[in-house]
């Protein structure tokens, strides 16, 4: 394992919120990397009305963070956030050492992350979505929450993300991506997760192989490693 002191910057999924990383930061920090969790608008303490929640203001939400830090950052993007850290790197390439995908959304210039997601015929999330266009946002199906997100995770783990889930905001899944030459020179990993019903592996190659990777690595895990191999996942992201 290096031993080259970092700082992660973590952005959790959809409905997801900062509290999500709580078994990864601890870890982290124990091994003297600084860990930073970011709350976007409209999850966690983040509050903010759906439909006044866009692409922007999640990219914003992070380039804060990272324009708080003194040297460039591991940015780490789960499912979701992605697309955040994709557009992220576009406006602030230079505060970003690489980039992490988990099992993440990597979209292709002028493409909306929707553009993907509905086209993932295995994905149990794309099956349970139930959008609500009057308030602006979608939700996963109660139901459908530890088959589809946690099907290797902790009955306490299941119940925890149980109530902390909020909905997700339509806008920033339906915007097209705008990335250039910025975005292309930051060196990019990809996290497959093997076991994955929410993003399929089918998917996430086929994603890796439009937009291309630095490296792709793998954990045999559901879509939330966090949650059920938090030290595998540290491992493999201090390694990269």
């Amino acid at each position: 394992m290096t031993t080259t002191k970092k700082t992660f910057v973590f952005v959790a999924g959809s409905w997801h919120g900062a509290w999500c990383w709580y078994k990864v930061l601890p870890r982290l920090e124990a091994l003297g990397h600084g860990a930073i969790a970011v709350d976007l608008p409209g999850h966690g303490t983040a509050w903010k009305a759906a439909k006044e929640v866009t692409l922007q203001s999640y990219v914003e939400a992070v380039t804060t963070a990272l324009d708080r830090q003194a040297d460039p950052v591991v940015l780490v993007g789960h499912s979701r956030g992605g697309i955040v850290i994709s557009q992220v790197a576009e406006q602030r390439s230079e505060k970003i050492d690489h980039l992490v995908y988990l099992s993440a959304f990597l979209i292709p210039n002028g493409e909306s992350m929707l553009q993907t997601a509905t086209t993932d015929a295995e994905s149990l999330i794309v099956a349970n979505l139930v959008f609500d266009e009057a308030g602006g946002t979608h939700m996963l199906k109660r139901e459908a929450f530890r088959e589809a997100l946690y099907a290797d995770c902790s009955d306490e783990d299941v119940a925890l993300a149980s109530m902390l889930l909020t909905p997700e905001p339509n806008a920033p899944v339906s915007t097209p991506l705008r990335l250039g030459a910025k975005f292309e020179r930051v060196p990019r990993i990809y996290v497959e997760c093997r076991r994955d019903r929410g993003v399929s592996p089918a998917v996430q190659k086929k994603m890796q192989a439009r937009v291309g990777v630095t490296k792709s690595l793998a954990l045999d895990t559901g879509h939330s490693p966090f949650f059920s191999a938090p030290a595998e996942l540290v491992r493999l992201i201090i390694d990269g």
